[in-house]
């Protein structure tokens, strides 16, 4: 029989550096640091919720846009954060996930030919999202070590081609943000423009040392030309029920739904039931910041007792440490000799490059419980 040969259309993509890392963790016992998910248990309450919503009937298809009351209720909540009217009926649409947010959108925007400029380090999922597509990305390396965005370069890289520009805060993997003169630099270069903005926000509230998140619900210029993709999971320590949801302008929004409803159309239903009622809750959210601050703390206090060299974290899960004062390694490389030989688990920043660019850090995953913290730091200290 003849063998049937597929053209693919990421001829260049692999298995994810995150597969590889916690596969090559299992296999050594090592203490997993590297993929970016919690270790400790979500709230009971919640999971209450949804075991009522399950005993009650509420199995089958909801809305394809999403449960009516849970797009009231983020309606509600963004109000109240960030002073944004949004329309539960035509501006939300609750996705199996953020990063599933994220490619829809780009799926509605993109033609063949298009460019989207994305900075790097980035999320793994945008480039081949990009590509897919049949677009292009425009590459934009952020300002090491801080990991700002110049500006200027972004000026620079805009062409009569560019269709968006992805933006993310608190950023994966370094954990930067944005403040709100990056927020006016990018309306200002957008202004005038037929640009879309991608902006992905699914840390929303795991932002530290007293920062305000700028999300793009705080400007409406910058609104009216954008998706903005958040995440359930990340809330709320929930990272495989795989939910979140994408706020747009109703016009952008109808387009997304066209996409949405032939790939998904029906998301989750008790869990959406149970996060409706669990939205009420507002120090579930509004508390976080400060839970995974004091971890962050902790953690840099225990690494403080390395030679590992923190740069610095203003929100998400993780932070990124320099190793330079131990090995003139490729990252890779360290990141696997690490696991291997130490027991540690991390991921090497250069993946989250086009063409593995090499600063000699990695990323930390500090979402998890003191005790899993504790016992890698003595691993890590006898490197």
């Amino acid at each position: 029989m003849k063998q049937q040969i597929i053209n693919s259309k990421l001829p260049n993509i692999g298995t994810t550096i995150f597969t590889l890392m916690s596969s090559l963790a299992a296999e050594h016992g090592a203490i997993n640091l590297g993929q970016g998910f919690p270790d400790f248990m979500m709230s009971e309450e919640l999971i209450a919720l949804v075991n009522r919503a399950m005993h009650k009937g509420n199995n089958q298809y909801v809305h394809m846009n999403g449960l009516p009351l849970l797009r009231q209720r983020i309606a509600e909540k963004v109000a109240g954060l960030y002073t944004a009217n949004i329309d539960p009926d035509t501006a939300i649409t609750v996705t199996p996930g953020g990063t599933y947010a994220i490619y829809t959108a780009l799926t509605t925007i993109l033609q063949p030919g298009d460019e989207v400029i994305v900075f790097e380090p980035a999320y793994d999922s945008y480039i081949p999202n990009i590509e897919i597509n049949k677009a292009v990305p425009v590459l934009i390396p952020l300002v090491y070590p801080d990991y700002s965005i110049d500006w200027e370069m972004v000026k620079q890289k805009i062409s009569k081609r560019t269709k968006a520009i992805i933006i993310n805060s608190p950023h994966n993997p370094t954990g930067s943000v944005l403040s709100k003169n990056d927020m006016l630099q990018l309306q200002h270069i957008v202004k005038d423009t037929n640009i879309f903005i991608i902006s992905d926000e699914v840390y929303e509230h795991l932002i530290f040392d007293g920062l305000l998140h700028e999300s793009i619900l705080r400007y409406p210029d910058l609104l009216e030309r954008s998706f903005v993709c958040f995440s359930f999971g990340k809330t709320y320590h929930c990272t495989g029920w795989k939910l979140g949801y994408c706020i747009a302008p109703p016009t952008l929004m109808n387009e997304f739904r066209k996409v949405h409803q032939f790939n998904c159309f029906s998301c989750n239903s008790p869990m959406q039931f149970a996060l409706a009622n669990y939205l009420d809750q507002k120090d579930a959210y509004l508390q976080l910041g400060n839970f995974l601050q004091q971890k962050r703390d902790y953690f840099q206090q225990l690494m403080s007792q390395t030679k590992f060299i923190p740069l610095v974290s203003h929100g998400s899960y993780f932070q990124l440490y320099s190793y330079k004062n131990i090995s003139e390694e490729k990252e890779k490389d360290f990141a696997i000799r690490l696991t291997k030989e130490y027991g540690v688990a991390t991921i090497p920043t250069s993946a989250f490059y086009k063409n593995e660019n090499e600063n000699s850090v990695v990323r930390f995953c500090f979402a998890k419980r003191e005790d899993t913290l504790y016992k890698a730091v003595e691993r890590l200290i006898k490197l």
